[in-house]
């Protein structure tokens, strides 16, 4: 099996249980002090920090035999090329099968639409380069082989790859701009939620520029210098303006929607593995974003 690292500074059996949880952590770091994992072709130890475009081999590991189905969902396609796609994933959409979503994701319907994704990341991500959560719509970036991958990869390591959002904020935010600089990791008292920790979190930068201020909300551009799990999220809500719609950071009676955190990407920008030209995508909110923000204009809120 071969992933590919995501994110900065990561211990190698910490990495490999998030990959694949069916077998603990005591369980990878006896393959790894075995030689049955190797980064970027070299045997490591358990600690290791693997960091953003590593290649993990577990070669004890069987590539699992393929039971996703391909599904015949429509994908709002932006481009399309031998190398890539850049497609504008609508809200409630998984990007990729976990626990309790084994049909209807992305990748389902990347399966039924392409004849070759990479092969990084396994079975159950393939092309996947980076993600966005559930109820966040907007755009991603699928590689189709492995060398655009590696390529797509290094520029999220690198800051070289542009990503920008859109949010809806509880409150009004009084600056203009802001610059989040707050580490996040793993909430040591709920494993499904991440939070900023000074002491074990991982870097992690947001700039946000407000757009436009209401009453009691703030309607807000966010660009990515990292991207740690949910960190927009994260961010606006340590510093008291967390986005409308979200009940794991936020307000967990939502009164102006139900479907989810007012949050999406709307402007990606990357080099292309082959030409090496930049190439920049932009889409509008989704429908519910739009309906909300209005209807905070529409009544003075």
């Amino acid at each position: 099996m071969k992933y590919q690292v995501t994110e900065e500074k990561e211990r190698l059996d910490s990495f490999l249980v998030k990959m694949d949880s069916s077998h603990s952590r005591s369980y990878y770091q006896k393959l790894i002090e075995d030689g049955k994992v190797l980064v970027n072709g070299k045997t490591v130890k358990p600690s290791f920090k693997v960091d953003i475009g590593d290649v993990v081999d577990v070669e004890e590991f069987e590539e699992k035999e393929l039971t996703l189905e391909k599904e015949n969902i429509p994908l709002d396609i932006l481009y399309e090329d031998s190398d890539l796609l850049v497609i504008n994933k609508p809200r409630g959409m998984v990007v990729h099968p976990s626990n309790g979503h084994y049909s209807g994701t992305l990748v389902n319907a990347l399966f039924y639409h392409c004849k070759d994704l990479s092969s990084i990341n396994g079975v159950i991500r393939p092309g996947i380069v980076h993600r966005i959560d559930k109820d966040t719509a907007g755009l991603l970036v699928v590689a189709k082989n492995d060398q655009a991958h590696l390529f797509l990869q290094s520029q999220l390591k690198d800051k070289t790859m542009f990503r920008e959002y859109h949010a809806i904020c509880e409150g009004r935010i009084p600056h203009e701009e802001l610059k989040i600089v707050a580490p996040i990791g793993k909430d040591k008292n709920d494993r499904l939620k991440m939070a900023v920790d000074i002491y074990d979190g991982k870097d992690a930068v947001t700039h946000v520029k407000v757009l436009k201020r209401f009453i009691n909300y703030t309607y807000v551009s966010c660009l990515l210098e990292t991207g740690r799990t949910h960190q927009i999220r994260v961010h606006l809500s340590h510093i008291h303006f967390p986005i409308v719609g979200d009940t794991i950071y936020g307000k967990k009676k939502q009164t102006l929607t139900k479907e989810g955190q007012m949050l999406c990407a709307v402007k990606l920008s990357f080099i292309h593995p082959s030409t090496k030209e930049r190439m920049t995508f932009t889409c509008d909110e989704d429908a519910e974003f739009k309906r909300v923000l209005a209807y905070i204009e529409e009544n003075k809120l």
